[in-house]
């Protein structure tokens, strides 16, 4: 990639990060076609939905992804995967993409296109899983790690999660009658499918920070299933479900994190 073209990326990335989070402070600020994103998602009640402080982490995740936009200005050092041009083109085009289809599938659910902000979320997810695969096969430096990989990691633990949520508002909204009457046990499917989903994907990328931020959105299901302002224990299954989860995800995490110092030991 010229020097120009280097340059013109880099100035795409960056508006294009403003550009979103101005698009999602439009959504809680004005709000968008009159509802909180919040709002719009208790209009499609489900047993699946976090709890509303589990939406928190989309601050840690625009923090993470602003590290990497400042990061991707800097001079990369020797090691550094952004000296390879290849790659790095590949990481700010795919930030770029991710940041636009955020954009485009906010707008979509505020103004409740529940059947658009599915498909538009399905190829963000895609979008993400591409990238993380990316740089699992990378070899990183500590500061790729912290600001690249980190940023998508999280990313991308919220969004398998938030697909799932996604999906599930879509059923509520097409008020299926057999989906319906068993949410309790669609509920308890949906978990443990995400379950099987998210651990196979923390070992095959050797990813612990995706592992906690799904961590993270199981505890919001949790909490909004005991929270008196929530659900309030009525469902005892999915509550049974969910801490069962919880704790083979931590396993799964501590697991990870284990070979993790093996590998490094390895090395030394």
């Amino acid at each position: 990639m010229s020097k120009s073209n280097s340059s013109a990326s880099k100035w795409l990335v960056t508006i294009i990060y403003f550009v979103m989070i101005a698009t999602n402070a439009a959504a809680v600020l004005l709000p968008l076609n009159g509802m909180t994103t919040q709002e719009v998602s208790d209009s499609y009640p489900n047993l699946f939905a976090p709890s509303g402080l589990t939406f928190a982490i989309w601050s840690v995740i625009y923090l993470l992804l602003a590290g990497f936009v400042l990061y991707q200005w800097l001079k990369p050092s020797a090691g550094s995967i952004l000296s390879n041009p290849a790659v790095g083109n590949k990481v700010r085009n795919v930030f770029i993409v991710s940041s636009i289809l955020n954009s485009i599938w906010l707008v979509a659910w505020q103004y409740l296109q529940i059947d658009v902000s599915v498909v538009i979320m399905l190829v963000l997810l895609v979008t993400l899983i591409y990238v993380n695969r990316i740089l699992a096969n990378e070899p990183l430096s500590k500061r790729d790690y912290v600001f690249i990989r980190l940023p998508f990691s999280v990313y991308f633990g919220w969004i398998t999660i938030a697909t799932i949520a996604n999906i599930t508002a879509f059923l509520v909204d097409k008020n299926i009658a057999f989906l319906q009457d068993n949410q309790v046990f669609w509920t308890v499917a949906i978990l443990i499918i995400g379950l099987l989903i998210i651990t196979t994907t923390i070992l095959r990328n050797r990813d612990i920070a995706y592992g906690l931020a799904t961590l993270w959105a199981y505890y919001g299901i949790l909490n909004k299933h005991q929270a008196t302002d929530g659900w309030d224990g009525a469902y005892p299954p999915i509550i049974l479900t969910v801490v069962i989860c919880l704790v083979l995800l931590a396993i799964v995490c501590i697991y990870e994190l284990v070979l993790y110092f093996k590998r490094k030991k390895s090395v030394i």
